[in-house]
Formats: C-alpha cells, structure tokens, sequence
C-alpha cells in the first residue's frame, strides 16, 4: 500500500536560506520552460528539453537533474490544459528524485541546492516511515509552507495479509448532520465540523469585504486551517472504524458515493454543507487503513437504502418522514433513519460476497 508522508525538516539558517533560493530558481525555470512549451504548442519532455534546457542550466543556475526536473513539471502542467500557460508560484513545490536527494538514515536527508550538497535533519519522520517493513519510493517533493520545511514522501507500507472472506460486515452509512454511522447504531456527528465550517463562512464574508494584504493572508491561513481540521476528524473516525471491525472480524462496507453531488439536490441554505463534505476523503481513509490492517472493504450501491425497512424489507419513500427518523409503513418499525441504513448496507454486502462466491 502506497501512502503519502508528509515529514518536518529543520534545516540551519544558511540551510534555510539555501532551500528558499533554489525552490525560487526551480520554480522561475519552471515558468521559463512553461513559456516555450506555450510557444511552441508542445508538451514532449524531449523536444522542450532541446529548446530550453541549456537555457535553464545557465540562466538559473541548476545541475543537470534540476533543469530535467522542472522542463518535467512545465511538461506536466502543460498537459492538463493546452489552452493557457501555466504559471508556477515563486515557492511552489519542487520535486526531487534519487539523483539529487539520498537519505541518511531515518532522522537526515541529504539535499542538492543550487550551492551544493546539504544534510537537513528530519525532525517528524511521521507514522508510516517508521513502521517495520515500509520503504521510501519515487520522487519526494519539498514543500514551504508556513514559514517551514517538508517533504512529501511516498512509502510503501506492507499490508496485513487477508483471511477468509468475513461472515459480516459493519455497514457503515455516510452523511452530513452525522458523518458515519455504522450498523452497530455508533454515531460520529458532523455537529462540530459544521460549526467550524459556518463559523469560517461568516469569517470569510467579512475578510473578503476588506480585501486588504493581512485580510487576504488570515483568509489563506484559516482555509488551511479548516483543511486540517477536516483532515483531522476524518482520521480520526477511520481508524475508529477499521479498529472496530478489525476487533469484530468484520468487513467493512461503504456506500458508493460516486457523483453524489451531481444527482443530490438540495436547499440553497444546505449547499454548502453538501459541497464541503468530504466523504470521498473519508471512503479513502478508511481504504487505506483497513488495507494496512487486513480489513476487506466493499462499495454497495446506496440506492434506497435509507427508505428500506431492514426488518421487514418494505420500501417506501414515506417510510421516512424526516431525516433522522424511520418508521415502516409495512411492519410499523421505528428507529433512526442512518441507522436502518447502515444495517441495510451492511447487509447488501453480504449478498454482494455470496453472489461473487456463486
């Protein structure tokens, strides 16, 4: 299983300041060979690395690798979209691979900079590069954010071999007012997220009436503030889910949300809610996770779901008659709605398992 690491450096003030220096030469070449690649109409890493890189080498100071390295990330912006020129911030991410950047150990990483050579000491090696058996891979890429230094790495975990096919699976049904609730009637409420959400809301409206230098840097500051904090309840509700169903030996089964967005329609005072739900981050949590920790993970389709009586299997859309209550029109059962919902989803992944088994 491949993971994203996101790992703190704590380089020297002259360590700093050579960082700085070479992500702003990397990112200017960048911009440079974003230019011709606009110019001449071509995204081919070959016929721009003949127009430009003797350019990149002598105009900006880089090695061999560098220039290769940022003709690749014009090339790959370019890609996306042919239609404008890509441009590139002054301390954007830059990419290193095993050529310009080896690690010594686990606690330092050696770096190239447009001086040469330094050794940066790693001061949070994070969660998966310690784990027994994981292993750096490909290129990583050095981030300035915040006034700090990180690389972001990609680690190969070792996953945890699968058994049998589990007997059950803990349904597990995802929304807004509650973000999860699994078949075992546990509830994770979205209450407190939404809360910071409408707070940074009103926030926002106000900083953005300023629209003066500090409003615009609060305004940065408080998105990734917001971001991490989203970020944050997602992990900590996965792993809850996947300890849990590794502690029952179950499966786990998730609605399959896929363009929810585009068939859902809501109020206008809901909009918002909706489009910052993070379920598909949520889903690839709780992916990856259970991948790690040998829990098999199922999609169902969520289709009626919600309106279908778990006991008797009656469904009708009257069934609900608001969003957090359930009650069955055929057998006159009563329970909360997300509830039945996780139960039913629990269960279509059973038939899902015997009808693959058949």
């Amino acid at each position: 299983m491949l993971v994203t690491e996101m790992l703190k450096l704590a380089p020297s003030a002259e360590q700093r300041e050579a960082l700085l220096a070479t992500m702003r030469a990397c990112n200017a070449a960048a911009n440079r060979a974003a230019e011709v690649a606009f110019e001449h109409r071509t995204a081919s890493k070959i016929a721009l690395q003949k127009l430009v890189y003797a350019d990149l080498r002598a105009g900006f100071g880089l090695s061999a690798q560098m220039a290769i390295r940022s003709i690749a990330k014009a090339c790959e912006a370019y890609k996306r979209d042919k239609n404008i020129k890509p441009v590139f911030r002054e301390l954007g991410a830059v990419a290193y691979d095993q050529r310009i950047l080896t690690w010594k150990g686990r606690e330092a990483v050696s770096v190239l900079t447009l001086t040469g050579r330094i050794v940066v000491p790693v001061v949070y090696r994070g969660r998966w590069s310690t784990t027994s058996g994981a292993t750096a891979r490909g290129q990583a890429d050095l981030l300035y954010r915040d006034g700090m230094f990180f690389l972001a790495v990609v680690v190969d975990v070792p996953e945890a071999p699968r058994g049998d096919e589990p007997g059950e699976w803990l349904g597990v049904d995802l929304g807004i007012v509650n973000l999860a609730t699994d078949s075992t009637g546990e509830t994770h409420t979205g209450k407190g997220v939404r809360a910071v959400r409408r707070r940074n809301a009103r926030l926002r409206a106000r900083l953005q009436a300023k629209g003066t230098k500090s409003a615009k840097r609060l305004l940065k500051a408080r998105r990734r503030k917001e971001s991490r904090f989203a970020r944050n309840t997602n992990h900590v509700i996965s792993k809850h889910l996947v300890g849990k169903a590794k502690g029952t030996q179950q499966g786990i089964a998730l609605e399959d949300l896929e363009g929810i967005r585009d068939r859902v329609t809501v109020r206008k005072a809901r909009r918002a809610d909706l489009h910052s739900w993070a379920f598909h981050q949520l889903r690839t949590f709780v992916t990856y996770k259970a991948a790690i920790a040998g829990v098999p993970v199922r999609l169902v389709d969520p289709r009626d779901t919600s309106r279908t009586c778990h006991r008797c299997g009656h469904c009708d859309k009257r069934n609900r008659p608001s969003r957090d209550d359930f009650t069955c029109l055929g057998c006159g059962f009563a329970g909360p709605a997300d509830h039945n919902a996780a139960i039913n989803i629990g269960r279509r992944a059973v038939s899902h398992a015997a009808d693959d088994a058949a």
